[in-house]
């Protein structure tokens, strides 16, 4: 394909800035590589997270500055099946099982980790899948008030080809 005397190669991935584009828009290799990336990164601080010398808060610090932004980099452009969500919310709530460890059964007196809606009432924020569904709205909302000559917004509304080639 040419454009502006520009030749272009088809191709079925490559990898842009840390991030593998497929031909067929699929994102599951890509979350796949960024969960392999977050554990790595959960098991390099799993210490701290265990310590009992830190507050939660603070652990739950970390999770949100060192493990997050390491398996959410990218996601602006991700669209997430229900597999992939479940994957994501899997991750968070082992780690948050981590941070939050386990309790104490009241009736019984043996130790249980704890059930995922004890951990959702746990833990303050969002879940991961509202996260990047949230912010890859906001990431919308600024692509739609760019200015018309950008091909972002050319693309995003679908006539970037006539915009870049003259056809329609």
């Amino acid at each position: 394909m040419r454009i502006d005397n520009s030749t272009f190669e088809r191709v079925e991935e490559f990898k842009y800035l840390g991030t593998t584009l497929t031909n067929q828009n699929s994102f599951a290799e890509e979350i796949k590589s960024r969960l392999r990336s977050g554990n790595a990164c959960y098991h390099s601080v799993q210490n701290p997270l265990t310590s009992r010398w830190l507050s939660k808060n603070l652990k739950i610090k970390i999770y949100r500055t060192i493990i997050l932004p390491v398996v959410l980099y990218g996601y602006e452009t991700w669209s997430l099946t229900l597999r992939e969500e479940r994957k994501l919310r899997v991750f968070e709530n082992m780690v948050l099982r981590r941070i939050f460890e386990p309790r104490k059964d009241e009736v019984t007196g043996e130790w249980r980790r704890l059930h995922n809606e004890e951990l959702n009432d746990l833990y303050p924020s969002p879940n991961i899948v509202r996260v990047i569904k949230s912010r890859r709205m906001r990431w919308a909302g600024h692509v739609a008030r760019m200015g018309e000559e950008r091909v972002c917004i050319a693309y995003w509304w679908g006539n970037w080809r006539e915009r870049t080639t003259g056809e329609t």
